[in-house]
């Protein structure tokens, strides 16, 4: 048995009943296992996503109180949260009514709907390669037929971009422009205008992913939504808050195309009925509170610092054996090892023994053989003390093997 599956269940029990064929598909995220595995006593963990405690934003815990919230809400959500919001996204450049914005118990939930409005058994899907781990799953739970185009410093390559578009048809594509995960790569303008023009042009629905947009450090290029850029083809935007104040609230939101909206609205019933009332609440008067660019300044400034020490440390101790871009913002780096080093789960599973738990690139790709070479660094949680010794040790693991 390895370290990780020591730590966590990964493979269920075969029922005696049976189950939706589907459920075949179902794969535990690595991601989570990961993360129960880390919390191992005297783990360094750099897997996860998890934004830094100390860096969030004071939320009114007097809203919680609130008995008029203690009621059942509306499945669009509260009507001050999505006026919030749709203020929140018109100042990112893209241009929504209150009308078109639907509260998500975590941006995951609208990857989900996403999934259910367009992707039936076969229905070919498009992504970046890599893309987000846990969109992937829930793709495949549908039976996608998934491809990935190849993603460059500056987005993907749009000839491959095309092709794909012209030889697969893709039921929608799925992006993540801004500091994207796990790679750090934010689009130029040059790219999300060449990609809204040939999502136009082919009239592929989009779904626009943006968890990371507010975790801005060093920008110097406008981040102007696809979605914004588009004329012709439907579109699903998704945002979070869970990177810049509570997770645990697991508050989001989506918008979208004015004829995919009621769809969503039926598939928010069908799910949960509503998002908890609080939590928008507590987002709502923190967006009409006027704190925004001190919170998120004080947020990015602490991130930049445990960026540069990451970087620093990387330096010391991978500069040899391997290649990384220092990402302008997000959560992650993403390295490529050289020559014939490898960071698969075999590796992970040796690093965990040693006290240090990271993401093997193998899990965002459709194809796993893609990912061999690659890993992702989490560095939003970690001391500069804890990254020297993390990564010297992961380092050791990954020359050793």
């Amino acid at each position: 048995m390895t370290y990780l599956e020591s730590a966590v269940s990964l493979a269920p029990t075969q029922p005696e009943f049976e189950l939706a064929h589907r459920t075949a598909r179902l794969k535990s995220s690595l991601v989570r296992d990961i993360l129960a595995a880390a919390a191992q006593p005297g783990m360094i963990s750099f897997a996860g996503g998890l934004p830094a405690a100390d860096l969030m934003p004071t939320l009114p815990l007097e809203v919680f109180a609130n008995s008029a919230l203690h009621q059942y809400g509306t499945s669009e959500g509260e009507p001050a949260y999505r006026s919030a919001v749709a203020e929140w996204i018109g100042s990112m450049g893209l241009e929504v009514s209150a009308e078109q914005v639907l509260a998500l118990s975590g941006s995951q939930q609208g990857l989900d709907f996403a999934a259910k409005l367009f992707i039936d058994e076969g229905s070919p899907v498009l992504v970046e390669g890599p893309t987000y781990v846990a969109a992937l799953q829930v793709f495949e739970l549908f039976g996608a037929d998934i491809a990935s185009v190849p993603l460059g410093a500056e987005g993907p390559d749009l000839a491959a971009f095309e092709a794909l578009l012209a030889t697969r048809k893709p039921r929608c594509v799925y992006l993540i422009p801004c500091f994207q995960n796990p790679s750090g790569t934010c689009y130029s303008p040059a790219a999300r205008t060449g990609i809204a023009e040939l999502l136009d042009r082919y009239n592929v629905p989009l779904i626009e992913d943006e968890p990371y947009r507010s975790v801005a450090l060093d920008v110097d290029h406008p981040m102007t939504p696809i979605c914004a850029l588009l004329k012709r083809a439907p579109w699903i935007y998704l945002g979070s808050f869970s990177k810049i104040l509570w997770p645990g609230l697991r508050i989001a939101y989506l918008a979208a195309h004015p004829a995919l909206l009621p769809h969503l609205v039926r598939l928010k019933q069908a799910a949960d009925l509503h998002t908890q009332r609080p939590g928008q609440a507590a987002v709502a008067h923190w967006l009409a509170g006027g704190t925004q660019a001190s919170d998120l300044g004080k947020l990015c400034s602490g991130y930049r610092l445990r960026r540069d020490a990451m970087q620093a440390a990387l330096a010391r101790h991978f500069g040899d054996i391997a290649d990384w871009q220092t990402p302008r913002g997000g959560l992650f780096f993403w390295l490529r090892l050289r020559g014939e080093l490898s960071a698969t789960r075999a590796m992970l599973d040796k690093a965990l023994a040693q006290g240090v738990a990271f993401m093997p690139g193998e899990a965002f790709f459709p194809d796993p053989q893609q990912g061999r070479q690659y890993l992702r660094l989490n560095y939003s949680r970690s001391t500069p003390e804890e990254m020297e010794r993390g990564l010297a040790t992961l380092a050791g693991c990954i020359r050793g093997a």
